[in-house]
């Protein structure tokens, strides 16, 4: 690879990191770790490396120390393994110092770059990775790795972070002034309906934006990357997933659902394109906690890594960018912990449960005539469970307490639910 267009990139991109203005997030990293960010594209994995970047520099490090890639560059089309090296001599030729830091952006469109990544680490070198692909984290790349970086999935938004970035006090003094309630409420609603991702927050017209994030994911990190012939199956597939979003879907209705749209397809193929789906980040699924193995993962509840990415599908359907929005902060919290538990033989079904915090939570837009159904079935969870500690219920607005039959139940209206 030539050197001078390497340095080109490097240059143009320290540049870019020395004017950004760095967003706060709830996430931190410590000194001297390699990392790796994995996640939805657009949701600010990048920044954060910026942020990491300036902070070695405010530390005392020199700017010609920071090599930042980023392998989408245009410059760099024709990259491969064999090239990684010229990385390596070029970040040598612009620094005398012993320290150098690597940052490199969406590596993973590299084949072949764990193995560099490997000798990078064995060779005690300071790396810092991001991609969009969750096949960065899979078991093949982690015995590659070594364990040599910990990794760390970035998500959109939190609320609380949409709430710090548009400077939105939440304080306790806050929730006593009625204004800024007022704030915090309408602030929810928005998150609600148009998602986290960081630069749709300040714009006029976010579903352009989130549109155009979402036809990068669908074209560039699954159709490209995976090679896909069957387009519009897989358009189909994603949307009848934002269609059914809380309920579980089998990979058969999945398929038939599809075909009754007039595309040909098959069961197999839906297992592959939710898989590829999940990989780029794009949904991610529960499973239901009581169910045998085969049935955990051939019927489960899908939801979006973003509520602006599932609103593209819907028309006035507030209850499930409502329980999508749960889901996602559940997500956040727990990661793979999170189940949906639903028995045929009890007739239970939970919207979600958290085995390791013991609790059990429920979602519905208002109570109403909803009200006893929803007790009623988290009064007979928690009789039937053992050691449960939580029973929520997820609403709109509506905040309340439940006590009956020994248990109690909060009933807690959804802005005050993602800042739990």
């Amino acid at each position: 690879m030539n050197h001078s267009i390497l340095k080109q990139v490097i240059f143009d991109q320290i540049e870019v990191i020395r004017n950004v203005e760095i967003i706060p997030r709830e996430y931190s990293f410590e000194k001297k770790v390699n990392y790796i960010l994995v996640g939805l594209r657009r949701s600010g994995k990048s920044t954060l490396l910026y942020k990491i970047a300036k902070e070695l520099v405010s530390e005392g490090c020199d700017w010609s120390q920071i090599v930042y890639v980023n392998f989408e560059d245009d410059r760099l089309l024709g990259f491969t393994k064999n090239d990684f090296n010229d990385i390596v001599e070029t970040a040598y030729e612009l620094t005398d110092a012993k320290d150098i830091y690597y940052f490199f952006d969406e590596i993973q469109i590299i084949d072949g770059w764990e193995h560099f990544a490997r000798r990078m680490a064995d060779q005690k070198k300071h790396v810092y990775i991001a991609g969009s692909n969750a096949k960065m984290l899979s078991s093949e790349m982690a015995s590659i790795l070594g364990g040599r970086y910990i990794p760390r999935m970035i998500m959109p938004f939190s609320y609380r972070e949409v709430l710090d970035y548009k400077r939105i006090d939440h304080d306790d003094a806050a929730w006593l002034t009625t204004s800024k309630v007022a704030k915090i409420r309408r602030a929810c609603q928005e998150y609600v309906s148009s998602g986290g991702l960081p630069e749709a927050q300040l714009l006029n017209n976010r579903r352009e934006y989130i549109k155009s994030v979402y036809e990068k994911v669908l074209l560039g990190d699954i159709i490209e990357r995976e090679q896909i012939k069957n387009k519009m199956a897989l358009r189909l597939m994603v949307k009848k997933i934002a269609e059914t979003v809380m309920h579980e879907i089998s990979y058969n209705t999945l398929s038939g659902n599809v075909k009754a749209a007039g595309t040909k397809t098959s069961t197999d193929s839906m297992i592959e394109y939710t898989s590829y789906a999940e990989n780029a980040y794009l949904i991610f699924r529960t499973r239901n906690y009581v169910s045998k193995f085969a049935e955990k993962e051939s019927i489960p509840r899908f939801y979006f890594f973003d509520n602006g990415l599932l609103s593209l599908f819907l028309v006035d359907k507030l209850s499930a960018l409502l329980e999508n929005a749960v889901a996602v902060s559940l997500k956040r919290k727990y990661e793979d912990g999170v189940y949906y538990y639903k028995s045929r033989q009890t007739g239970i079904d939970i919207d979600f449960y958290i085995p390791e915090e013991a609790m059990a939570v429920q979602v519905t837009y208002a109570l109403g005539d909803a009200e006893e159904r929803e007790a009623r079935s988290l009064l007979s969870f928690a009789e039937k469970t053992e050691d449960v500690k939580q029973l929520m219920i997820v609403t709109n607005e509506e905040e309340k307490t439940i006590e009956k039959d020994g248990h109690i139940i909060e009933v807690i209206p959804v802005h005050k639910f993602l800042l739990k």
